[in-house]
């Protein structure tokens, strides 16, 4: 039931039918006075300033965007750096270090998929996950972090930092809950729009290919990896962040004869553990040299204001 309701609400915010347009449209008082509300809780907030260089990559609409590959490509650039997140989906509550930045201390149901992700492509990097972001940003500080990159927290407007947002096109543009948008760009708030295919694109590498694979993803909008997919025997698609059972995937293993489960990274590290065939759909970003400008920038200015 929860897997119907998730797909059925991704297709509302992003590819609605014509009942789904129509219940936009009622929704749409709702809307504004949701917008209102977030636009006052902006105004009502006064940036914190860590001592610490922070970038955040986030984006505006509900679901996937590709953040974790661009705060991975993002992060692998610098030496002393930290990822701080929320952690979404993980077993656990509080404040985890999932990695000091020479080895990994937690399991990913405590610390979430995207967290072991960044613990394991970006092996230097400090990774934390904490629902309360300035309790990340304090212990990362603690452990030596000179630059912190927020997982998705544009919505942060207490915390000073260098917002970074990925464009995400969708056929309604409207705030929650006629529309996917969290939040909008407002005119007083002063952030870098990067474009997919303009300022990063993607890179794809199929690793440990197989004769018949069976394609298995737990991501937000899955039809988002179908041009870069080679055939496959099926599609399985659970909701975004979805917790794997060894059972499930070797049913699908069995009905599908299959020689291997295809995944992407993000389902790569909650189902390495099952000791089943994988193969990797290892997709990563390649960076427009001007976005590291930016962050260099903004770095330099930074630290001129603290002399």
């Amino acid at each position: 039931m929860r897997k119907m309701v998730v797909f059925w609400v991704e297709e509302y915010f992003y590819n609605p039918n014509f009942v789904q347009k129509i219940i936009s449209l009622l929704l749409l008082p709702l809307s504004f006075i949701y917008c209102f509300i977030m636009y006052m809780r902006f105004k009502s907030k006064k940036p914190q300033d860590f001592g610490v260089d922070i970038i955040s990559i986030g984006n505006l609409s509900v679901g996937g965007s590709g953040k974790t590959p661009l705060v991975t490509a993002l992060a692998s650039r610098y030496e002393n750096a930290a990822v701080v997140l929320r952690g979404y989906g993980r077993e656990s509550r509080g404040l985890f270090v999932v990695s000091d930045g020479e080895k990994i201390l937690i399991d990913v149901s405590t610390s979430g998929d995207e967290a072991m992700i960044y613990a394991k492509k970006v092996p230097n990097a400090i990774v934390i996950v904490s629902e309360d972001r300035k309790k990340g940003i304090i212990k990362a500080k603690e452990m030596g972090a000179k630059i912190i990159f927020l997982d998705d927290a544009y919505s942060k407007h207490d915390i000073k930092k260098l917002d970074i947002l990925i464009d995400v096109q969708s056929k309604n543009s409207s705030c929650l809950p006629s529309g996917a948008f969290r939040e909008r760009l407002w005119k007083e708030k002063e952030a870098v729009v990067v474009k997919e295919g303009i300022d990063f694109k993607r890179v794809v590498e199929l690793k440990n290919k197989s004769d018949k694979m069976s394609l298995v993803t737990a991501i937000a909008r899955p039809q988002r990896l179908d041009g870069y997919l080679p055939q496959v025997v099926s599609k399985n698609y659970f909701e975004d962040h979805h917790s794997f059972t060894k059972d499930e995937i070797s049913k699908i293993i069995q009905r599908d004869k299959a020689s291997s489960i295809l995944v992407t990274y993000k389902d790569f590290v909650k189902l390495e553990q099952f000791d089943l065939p994988l193969s990797l759909l290892d997709l990563h970003v390649e960076v427009n040299e001007n976005i590291f400008k930016i962050i260099d920038n903004y770095r330099g200015n930074s630290n001129a204001k603290k002399d």
